[in-house]
């Protein structure tokens, strides 16, 4: 398959320390894919080091086969026809809209900033507003104007570094699901970089979970919750809870709550200490089960409530019910465990 940029084996960092360690990524045009991990994981740092305006101090970045960043080579950002969507918006406070637009368009003549302008406009949903100024527009629609602006230069790809991350809830939401459609319209290359789950997995046709600076796992959404590669990511994405058990087979586990049995084999033998991942929704409360908890806590979501529910010997378990199921905080319940993904690794004390 034809990549549209690729990286190999990259380190940089700052003062000597490294942020980003060995690290590996392809893109096909036309591919959108998020990168997710905690503040200071390196995502951030990738980004930039991916627009130029970062060194690398070892690998080497290709952007349409050729080599844009290495030890010895670091072509300039403007030369390398990638646009870049920022936190802050980062528009011109002295500028309109218009010339905000058109700032990345020197070599165009007038009449073509102007039908590029308002292309950009009606692509992302601002037509008439060309004569405002940014502080005249919500959050929401300036960061509008600076995906405007990144696409006017038809870059062939696209970085956002967590674009959403100052506005509320509902609108980050639905401007996610606006600005991905409106980049599969443009057939476009992007990264998206964030801390949010949620806008990862709207955007990113793939998601890479990244810790100290390397991808632990790139996968779908629905791998990286059911299948998680390792203890971090398990931890990471989505909720759950470890409950303790010993295996009896390659897929069978022998826990306090009964035996599991599995959708995949493991390689440990019968014996192996071993923690299994119960997501909320592998945790089921049903009155007619010999399983006795008590309800420790609750949090009502709307369509449906987490509960936390505790046992005898004071683990935790979470369980997702529909909201019209109504348990009170310290009532005793039955619980069953229906569960699909076996999720294993070994006993952490």
């Amino acid at each position: 398959m034809e990549h549209l940029l690729e990286i190999e084996k990259i380190h940089c960092g700052f003062e000597g320390h490294d942020v980003v360690n060995d690290f590996d990524l392809s893109l096909a045009p036309g591919t959108m894919i998020s990168l997710l991990g905690p503040s200071g994981c390196g995502k951030t740092t990738m980004l930039r080091a991916i627009a130029g305006f970062e060194p690398v101090t070892s690998g080497k970045i290709l952007l349409d086969g050729r080599i844009v960043s290495s030890p010895k080579i670091r072509v300039s950002p403007e030369r390398r026809r990638v646009g870049m969507v920022f936190q802050d918006y980062a528009l011109f406070p002295h500028l309109n809209i218009a010339a905000n637009i058109a700032f990345g368009l020197p070599r165009e003549s007038t009449a073509e900033k102007k039908r590029i302008t308002d292309r950009m406009l009606e692509l992302v949903g601002m037509e008439g507003f060309g004569h405002r100024y940014p502080d005249e527009l919500s959050g929401g629609q300036q960061q509008r104007v600076a995906v405007a602006r990144a696409l006017a230069p038809e870059p062939r790809l696209l970085l956002l570094d967590e674009p959403f991350s100052n506005l509320d809830t509902e609108l980050r939401e639905r401007l996610a699901i606006d600005v991905r459609d409106m980049l599969k319209e443009q057939n476009m290359a992007a990264i998206f970089v964030t801390h949010d789950q949620h806008e990862a997995f709207v955007m990113g046709d793939s998601t890479g979970v990244i810790h100290n600076g390397r991808i632990l796992q790139f996968d779908t959404a629905f791998n990286l919750y059911h299948e998680p590669a390792n203890r971090f990511v398990a931890d990471f994405i989505g909720h759950g809870r470890f409950l303790q058990g010993e295996m009896l087979g390659p897929d069978k586990v022998q826990t306090r709550l009964g035996i599991l049995h599995g959708n995949r084999a493991y390689p440990w033998d019968k014996g192996t200490k071993v923690d299994i991942l119960l997501r909320p929704d592998d945790v089921l409360i049903d009155e007619d089960s010999p399983i006795r908890c008590f309800i420790q806590e609750k949090a009502f979501r709307g369509a449906d409530t987490m509960y936390t529910v505790g046992m005898n010997d004071d683990s935790e378990l979470l369980s997702l019910m529909p909201s019209r199921f109504d348990y009170k905080v310290g009532e005793e319940v039955g619980i069953e465990i229906d569960i699909d993904h076996l999720v294993l690794f070994r006993h952490q004390s």
